[in-house]
């Protein structure tokens, strides 16, 4: 009669000698790491010189240019903040910021969605003509543009600029928004139509929600450039409560004298906005992407 053999322990079941894994961190990893390390403090480098000189006395600019404040002068963003007059500027740049973004955003969505639907030679053609208007060089229109603004009475107004904004930023819009509507299932707005949804039910109830990934990114890349713009503002606005941060910025800069001092502290004053831009649509930022890639 046989008997029962006894059961292996924990210790026996378990091989005496465990395989190590192997590490996922090579020498090529390591040095691209080094390499991408060293690229973010070259591209640091501006934003340091321009922090640390906006503390310092105009002197010591000059004589301490790389060095830390010999004293720090936080008196500079007080009277950089009275002399643009800041807290005017800056609503004057938000207003015509989220103006245009809005203007921009509703016109092109609009535009692009019935180019894509429409499959016609003619669609086509515009939407070739709205690609080809973004290699246009803008200083080749100044003159004809200051001169047609002057006489459509578009200048020295919130709304000639914003106006201005969406002929400058359709291009780019329309060809974002048109190569991202393409991968929207035509079949969902033909089940809507069939229930009864109107055109314009079908574009802001169904097409638009699927569009807020490339929305996102459309709003970064215009917040940027028109809160940014130095050239058109200082084409289309003349009267000095209009101006925007850079117009009130280049004002630091005279004929004859140059306060640096100020420029600097005025140059942080409007980065800072955008920064806090940026953490604030930090969220739906990564919401568009995941969005977009599980759509």
């Amino acid at each position: 009669m046989s008997t029962a053999q006894p059961l292996p322990t924990a210790d026996e079941q378990t091989p005496k000698h465990k395989p190590k894994k192997k590490s996922r961190y090579s020498l090529r990893l390591g040095i691209v790491e080094i390499a991408a390390l060293i690229m973010g403090l070259l591209y640091m480098i501006p934003f340091y010189y321009v922090l640390s000189n906006s503390f310092k006395s105009r002197g010591d600019i000059f004589t301490n240019t790389s060095g830390l404040p010999k004293e720090w002068m936080a008196s500079n963003y007080v009277d950089a903040w009275e002399a643009m007059n800041f807290g005017r500027v800056f609503l004057n740049s938000v207003i015509i910021t989220v103006g245009a973004n809005a203007i921009i955003v509703i016109f092109c969505s609009m535009a692009a969605w019935k180019l894509v639907r429409t499959k016609t030679r003619l669609s086509t053609i515009i939407f070739f003509l709205f690609v080809a208007a973004m290699i246009i060089p803008f200083q080749s229109i100044m003159i004809p543009l200051s001169k047609l603004s002057g006489q459509l009475g578009l200048q020295n107004s919130y709304w000639g600029l914003i106006l201005m904004y969406l002929g400058f930023g359709s291009g780019l819009s329309i060809f974002l928004y048109h190569g991202f509507m393409k991968s929207i299932p035509e079949e969902i707005e033909e089940a809507a139509i069939i229930d009864g949804c109107s055109q314009w039910g079908v574009f802001w109830r169904i097409v638009f929600p699927l569009l807020k990934p490339i929305t996102v990114t459309i709003i970064i890349l215009n917040t940027l450039w028109i809160w940014n713009d130095f050239l058109l503002p200082s084409l289309m606005l003349r009267d000095i409560d209009l101006r925007t941060i850079p117009l009130a910025t280049f004002y630091f800069f005279g004929q004859y004298t140059k306060q640096w001092d100020l420029a600097l502290a005025g140059l942080v004053l409007g980065i800072i906005p955008l920064l806090l831009f940026f953490f604030a649509m930090q969220k739906q930022i990564i919401q568009g992407i995941t969005s977009g890639s599980i759509k």
